[in-house]
């Protein structure tokens, strides 16, 4: 590939993640049409990340064998479609179990592509192709909370999901048309094969602690972002349904930061890269208990660049520390990934109960130490391969 095309990339960031957070703006809001407790609504969040944790090694292997490209638009249709059908749920258990569906086939996308960047881009540009996925998947997240916030404060959450679901359909239909096939296929193995590759990944200690890392990266990111709009629904603050989705506005700043990333890896290396990413979001974090809205806003967009930072710096490390079965790698790293944003949406509300949101913040903190330690410990590679 002698000249990157980074904007299939990004798209495909932007599809990986319109859904899957898309409830965070309104989790007050299902609280008082259903009555449900902090940790019933939050399950919005938490069912369709464990559904990628437990979906990402499959998807990955099947994307080895099948193509990524055809894996990618697939899942962004079904998507899609599935998407729409979550607007039919007439309970909240019956929501939550369209909500795991659609984190069965997100991986399709985020994982896929992830393996795709490795790939199709030589090592330089993998780098900067992995910041603009990061980009995307930026967008994708601001978007997607954006329009459901929005939507559910003026029609109700109903219409917000049919709306999200025909910006799925643009989506699907741009990957489709401009994503370019993929060239790299892994060869097909016996079963003993697959096994003994997932074996020998589990065993790399590089590679474990690059699956750590992306554990407390969304960590961090879903336990602000989902405990902030109980944090600001109250007072002092107050906040509106539709108040509350502006708020991701913030995600806009990381999406103007993660480009640059791939250029940062390449001055600084990969392990301060991440070191400052973290530390940027850790500053932002502990700005979130000045009581003040401005205070905490910037707080969140300093906590969403950090993480962006650290999430695209692990991503393109994955492509240094696995040459082969990289389908499988980064499906098991999807899925440490993954129960990182589960554990973040539902852990936090243990901490709530009994510290309030200061308590929240501690233990965001706590998990990026944890982050910065094993990238400081085990990373051995410190700048792109040529």
């Amino acid at each position: 590939m002698t000249r990157p095309r980074f904007f299939p990339v990004v798209l495909a960031g932007a599809a990986a993640f319109l859904d899957i957070y898309a409830t965070q703006p309104i989790l007050p809001l299902l609280m008082r049409l259903v009555g449900g407790s902090h940790f019933a609504v939050s399950l919005t969040v938490t069912a369709p990340t464990l559904a990628v944790a437990l979906a990402a090694p499959v998807i990955g292997r099947v994307a080895d064998l099948v193509g990524r490209k055809r894996v990618i638009v697939g899942s962004a249709i079904g998507l899609t479609v599935v998407t729409a059908l979550s607007a039919t749920a007439t309970s909240l258990p019956q929501f939550i179990a369209w909500r795991f569906v659609q984190g069965l086939l997100t991986p399709g996308i985020f994982a896929i592509t992830i393996a795709y960047i490795q790939d199709e881009f030589s090592a330089p540009q993998a780098a900067r192709a992995s910041g603009a996925y990061v980009a995307g998947t930026v967008s994708g997240g601001f978007v997607g909370r954006t329009i459901v916030g929005l939507v559910a404060a003026q029609a109700g959450w109903r219409v917000s999901f049919v709306t999200l679901a025909l910006v799925n359909l643009a989506t699907a239909v741009g990957l489709a048309l401009w994503l370019p096939a993929d060239t790299a296929r892994a060869r097909p193995t016996g079963r003993a094969g697959h096994g003994e590759s997932a074996w020998r990944l589990l065993r790399d200690r590089q590679l474990m602690a690059t699956n750590v890392v992306g554990f407390c990266v969304l960590f961090s990111l879903v336990a602000m972002f989902t405990n902030v709009t109980f944090y600001l629904s109250e007072a002092p603050f107050l906040l509106s349904t539709g108040a509350l989705a502006w708020l991701f506005v913030v995600y806009l700043v990381g999406a103007g930061v993660v480009p640059i990333t791939g250029r940062t890896i390449g001055k600084l290396g990969y392990r301060s890269t991440h070191v400052s990413g973290m530390a940027c979001s850790a500053m932002g974090a502990l700005l979130t208990l000045v009581p003040s809205l401005g205070a905490v806003v910037v707080g969140l967009a300093l906590v969403g660049t950090g993480v962006f930072i650290a999430q695209a710096t692990a991503s393109s490390y994955i492509g240094v520390v696995t040459a082969n079965d990289r389908g499988l790698a980064v499906g098991l790293y999807s899925t440490a990934y993954y129960l990182g944003g589960t554990l973040g949406g539902t852990l936090p509300s243990l901490f709530w109960s009994r510290g309030g949101w200061p308590a929240c913040v501690a233990l965001v903190l706590g998990v990026q130490v944890v982050s910065v330690v094993m990238v400081l410990k085990f990373w051995r590679v410190d700048r792109p391969l040529a």
